[in-house]
């Protein structure tokens, strides 16, 4: 491909990636109190507010899990405990992801509200009736039956009030990462009261972000059919506040992301906002009315999840959840980057390496493309018979332009050859290239994946350096000299495939064109190792196909 049109390509490929993803921003509050004075707001003249707790006292997360009383829960992905005080889930680790390679320490994703690093979810009821006493955030609760939360046994909460009302919560979990919280209020007394069901996460402080383009790290939603995006900076300045019949919220990271889910067909309003916490929250608009002796019941899902695509997928068909796939950070070429995934992890399954996997589906790209990309390889090797020629025509006519021009387009006309089909390989190329860098920079699954030797995780960059030997020598150096085996071996094929392009007849385009590989080198060396390695075999892929159809040209290659 000619070095112009890879120059093209890749400043391309880099405004596609930054003008990406949108920005907004969420953030999660506390939400614990009635509103006494039966505030209106724009979005609902009858529903109540929902008020933030007070600042509390920072503790460490250990002394934090102590404070209170609680009960332990336990599956095959998932470990931690429900606090009594407020019934809120507020412990949570998984236990099949650590923080670092091979390493022992899990995924802690919850924290109790006291932890700087609080992180918590909460459901209960508000009322307008601001004489009626219903459990809030400092209610204790207390255990009925069974103490041990597991996907066979559920665990139920009851509290009750001096106006004979007795208010249930029991919680299920499933083998995954679903629970199910079912709140139940039983009315003993001969009056009629309403009440508001509502939900809210709380996070205390934004955490460390990866704060790049193509990821959406924050709060996140979609309410009937509209998907909403909103980083943590921003909702520190503004509230987000919706109205909608369906939908789910949350807050995401990375790979993990902590969701509520609405009953559906029921209005709601869900706010996004910030004071001293981030909030994201739900209320009921509509308030449900419970008659003398008589029971109420509502059912909130609630999915704190490591982003597996299967497992998100399978929520959304079980539970019925509108775009919940979304959840997913699959960007706006979703149908694109998503099935580009499904056949990386075709391929995964039938060689048990994404690396290989990578490899398979570059040749399958390669062989779909290969008659558009022999028609252009054709065309350049046709070029490059004819340098001669055009040299001599812009000697002949240099000192007008004009007629070099027509000189130039009378010889492409009479020699079938067209100048910029050198662009086709490469454009073909962007889509793909930005497929599988999104696909590995956000997909859980390539997290912690090998391919040989020393590239240990093919999600983050190549961890060897030429400043050191390669390892040989016992230094290691600053991230910006980490220029690994692989962005090496990119550079070098892509210097080999220059050459094999049609030399630009102007010495200052040879010159940047001889030094635009190891610009390349040290662009692409901080990318993932699998990415570098997908564009490596590429141009392997590439070279050869010129060389075959320059032998049957009768192309010199040097």
């Amino acid at each position: 491909m000619d070095s112009k049109n890879v120059i093209a390509a890749i400043s391309l490929s880099a405004a596609v990636i930054i003008l990406y993803s949108l920005f907004f921003a969420p953030s999660p509050q506390e939400l614990n109190k009635i509103n006494k004075d039966n505030v209106k707001n724009e979005l609902s003249s009858e529903t109540p507010m929902l008020e933030e707790n007070n600042k509390l006292t920072e503790v460490s997360r250990i002394d934090a899990l102590n404070l209170n009383k609680r009960f332990s829960f336990k599956n095959k992905q998932m470990t931690g405990s429900i606090s009594l005080i407020g019934g809120v889930i507020d412990d949570l680790t998984f236990e099949n992801y650590t923080q670092t390679l091979n390493g022992n320490d899990k995924i802690v994703l919850l924290n109790p509200k006291q932890v700087k690093n609080g992180y918590f979810v909460e459901t209960g009821w508000v009322t307008n009736n601001k004489n009626i006493d219903i459990p809030n955030s400092k209610t204790e609760w207390s255990i009925s039956g069974n103490n041990k939360l597991t996907p066979n046994n559920p665990v139920t909460l009851v509290w009750k009030n001096n106006q004979n009302l007795e208010f249930q919560k029991t919680f299920n979990i499933d083998d995954n990462f679903l629970f199910n919280v079912d709140q139940k209020i039983i009315n003993k007394s001969e009056k009629i009261f309403n009440f508001y069901p509502y939900g809210q996460i709380i996070r205390n402080e934004a955490p460390e972000v990866t704060n790049f383009y193509i990821l959406h790290e924050g709060l996140i939603g979609v309410f009937d059919e509209e998907l909403v995006e909103e980083d943590y900076d921003d909702i520190v300045d503004k509230k987000f506040s919706r109205n909608a019949d369906q939908g789910w919220f949350g807050i995401t990271d990375k790979y993990w992301i902590t969701t509520l889910i609405p009953d559906n067909n029921k209005e709601f309003r869900s706010d996004f906002d910030f004071k001293n916490k981030f909030r994201a929250s739900y209320i009921e608009t509509e308030p449900m009315e419970i008659d003398a002796n008589s029971t109420i019941t509502s059912n909130t899902n609630i999915i704190i999840a490591a982003k597996e695509v299967n497992i998100i997928d399978g929520y959304a068909e079980s539970l019925k959840i509108n775009k919940f796939d979304l959840a997913i950070d699959w960007g706006w070429f979703y149908f694109f980057t998503k099935n580009f995934f499904f056949a990386i992890d075709y391929f995964f399954k039938l060689t048990g390496n994404f690396g290989i996997a990578i490899v398979l589906i570059t040749i399958c790209i390669r062989v779909v493309f290969f008659p558009l990309a022999n028609y252009s390889f054709r065309s350049m090797a046709k070029m490059k018979v004819l340098q001669p020629e055009m040299t001599r025509l812009k000697e002949l006519h240099k000192d007008d332009k004009m007629k070099l021009q027509q000189a130039m387009m009378a010889l492409y006309k009479k020699e079938g050859v067209n100048p910029v089909s050198g662009c086709l390989p490469i454009f073909i190329q962007i889509p793909f290239f930005f497929a599988i860098y999104k696909v590995l920079f956000v997909t859980l699954e390539m997290r912690h994946q090998p391919f040989f030797g020393w590239i240990k995780d093919l999600s983050e960059r190549d961890p060897t350096s030429i400043f050191n030997l390669f390892g040989l020598i016992p230094w290691d150096p600053p991230s910006f000299l980490i220029i690994g085996i692989w962005p090496c071996l990119m550079g070098l094929t892509m210097y080999l495939q220059q050459k094999l392009n049609p030399t630009p007849p102007d010495p200052i385009q040879q010159k940047i064109f001889m030094f635009f590989p190891l610009f390349l080198t040290i662009i692409l060396a901080p990318f993932p190792s699998g990415l570098v390695i997908y564009w490596t075999i590429n141009n392997v892929l590439t070279m050869a196909q010129q060389l075959v159809i320059m032998k049957q040209t009768k192309v010199k290659t040097n």
